[in-house]
């Protein structure tokens, strides 16, 4: 999982580590209009990864929020077409073409959003994803005093600031006479309120952490003021919820294309139930023989993983594990050819309490990628979900068998390579920035996943066809709840007595699709499938001539454009660099 995956992520390789083409630059200065307006409401976001200027801002919620911000992508969506216009570099007109598309996505969904629904956030998570992405220790410290200033403003303590809680409540209450709006499903908002003080205390932690002095008293004023905002939720926001997960159509027609998953979800749904079953079909013989080799007596595959759970490995020993299967993976790719590693090293590590509250799943988290000058991203491995019933237990990563598919998903080579890629080549701020979403982030890693697959040991294999049932449920399951043709409490029983996943981890799944990120879970399998088409007409149209580590060193170094546009740069580019000479796909 890519945790940022649905934030604002600005990429401008430094030339230490590549040097930029000239359409690049071109394209990262018409870029710019659109980080300007990103940036302008979500300073936290544009921050975070290294876009200097905003550290000591906060999130915009003063009044007209929505309006204003529609009004600005409106400008910048005039000014594109005007670039476009005049530029004459294909490149960068492709880059314009996105750019012109992302600024429209967004003011839709700014308009649709504000037609439909009551403007409640999940407040304790922003406030503490502000801090933490500052308070990185991959963030220089000279930056990291910023935090203080970023405190002080969100509880309103200097001039021409209101706490940030005042004006959230002040956004919903403006609005809330409507009668026609929908509130939050009031398992989302409950459960927003349940983590309230695991985020506050996770903002301490990292307050206590980073050195810096003065900050206890506008720290005690964010702990009141979230107290009152609680109690507010509660007397207001839960009555008002809504009793269904279920979204109005048009709000989950739009999540799916935020997510960049372009097909009618009944479509999705019919290709996923038929891939699970072809998953499964694949996955039984294999269970059958990795219980005979051990004299297993039940050979049923629920019954494998349930024994090959039982090696459960400490929490204190993961890393140890996961970083020597990183190393034999590395290995494989070498050894076969599959993709040019990284010259950085890959980063692993346990996730924090309130990590594991705000992201309960195995996820990358990306360095700053703006004036990057060799940090790494980071594979964030959660050992619990604090969402999760009491005395359940966590139990989907850290057995020796997963080991292999979720290092190969959220590493190498996987997420970790192709962020660390882009980094090192170079690509511009319209592709990793506007054209990224779920579908070109999560795709290729389910496809990595796969193409390192056959190398694996039998152990590996089940775990990766387990993996990639999940996904394959995810896109059947997701769109199933948010239609109406499926109760959470259903989904979650088949997650867990079918893909046998924990109860943890089952809850964060349904969480995901129900309110977390609905239609978000749907994008793994639909970008998947378009990778793999598009393998099979670039090997029909090189008639034996495929490289499988120049084509995936190509691709990595497109950065994640949208299906359509990587299709065409495929077709038009990699094939008409292809050598004459047969080579080896595997």
């Amino acid at each position: 999982m890519f945790r940022a995956a649905v934030v604002i992520v600005v990429l401008a390789a430094p030339a230490a580590l590549a040097a930029q083409p000239s359409w690049i630059e071109e394209s990262n200065r018409d870029a710019q209009i659109l980080l300007d307006v990103m940036a302008r409401y979500n300073a936290e976001s544009a921050s975070s990864f290294g876009v200097e200027g905003h550290d000591t801002e906060v999130l915009d919620l003063k009044p007209r929020i929505f309006e204003r911000q529609a009004e600005d992508l409106g400008a910048a969506i005039a000014k594109f077409e005007q670039l476009r216009a005049a530029a004459s570099d294909p490149l960068v007109r492709r880059d314009l073409d996105i750019l012109i598309g992302a600024a429209r996505d967004r003011k839709d969904s700014l308009v649709l959003s504000q037609q439909l629904t009551l403007p409640f956030f999940d407040l304790g998570q922003s406030v503490f994803r502000g801090f933490q992405d500052l308070l990185d220790a991959r963030i220089p410290k000279s930056r990291q005093k910023a935090a203080l200033t970023r405190l002080h403003r969100y509880v309103g303590a200097e001039k021409g600031y209101e706490p940030i809680t005042v004006l959230a409540r002040a956004r919903y209450d403006e609005t809330a006479g409507n009668a026609k709006l929908i509130g939050p499903w009031i398992v989302e908002a409950q459960q927003y309120l349940n983590n309230q003080a695991r985020y506050l205390d996770g903002i301490q932690k990292l307050l206590e952490g980073s050195g810096l002095k003065g900050w206890q008293k506008d720290m005690q004023t964010l702990r009141a003021q979230f107290d009152d905002y609680g109690k507010w939720v509660t007397a207001t926001v839960l009555p008002r919820a809504r009793k269904t997960n279920q979204l109005p159509a048009e709000l989950y027609a739009d999540s799916l294309k935020r997510f960049g998953v372009d097909m009618d979800p009944h479509e999705i749904m019919a290709r996923a139930l038929a891939s699970y079953q072809q998953s499964r079909s694949e996955l039984e013989p294999l269970a059958r023989r990795i219980a005979e080799e051990r004299k297993w007596t039940k050979t049923d595959y629920r019954d494998v993983i349930r024994e090959l759970k039982k090696q459960r490995v400490p929490d204190d020993q993961l890393l140890a594990l996961y970083t020597g299967r990183l190393e034999q993976i590395e290995a494989i790719i070498r050894r076969e050819n599959l993709v040019t590693l990284p010259t950085r090293k890959a980063v692993i590590r346990l996730a924090t309490p309130a990590e594991s509250a705000a992201t309960p799943a195995p996820h990358i988290d990306p360095p700053r990628l703006v004036g990057n000058t060799g940090e790494p991203a980071e594979f964030v491995l959660p050992t619990a979900n604090p969402n999760a019933a009491p005395g359940s237990v966590m139990d989907d990563f850290n057995y020796d068998a997963i080991t292999w598919t979720l290092t190969a998903h959220e590493a190498r080579p996987g997420h970790e390579l192709q962020f660390a890629g882009m980094l090192e080549r170079g690509v511009s701020t319209a592709r990793v920035v506007f054209a990224l979403n779920s579908a070109n982030v999560e795709g290729y890693a389910l496809y990595a996943e796969a193409v390192l697959k056959k190398y694996l040991p039998p152990e590996g294999q089940l775990g990766a066809l387990q993996m990639r049932m999940m996904r394959e449920a995810r896109a059947f399951l997701d769109p199933m709840l948010n239609l109406g043709l499926i109760e959470p409490a259903a989904a979650k029983r088949f997650l867990m007595e079918e893909v046998m996943l924990s109860e943890p981890m089952a809850k964060q799944e349904v969480d995901r699709y129900t309110f977390n990120a609905p239609g978000q879970a749907t994008a793994y399998f639909y970008g998947y499938s378009r990778l793999n088409a598009l393998r099979t007409r670039i090997e029909l149209a090189m008639a034996g001539r495929f490289d499988e580590k120049r084509y995936h060193d190509f691709i990595v170094a497109q950065g994640p454009l949208p299906f359509d546009l990587l299709e065409q740069a495929a077709e038009e580019e990699f094939l008409k660099g292809a050598p004459a000479t047969a080579q080896s796909s595997k």
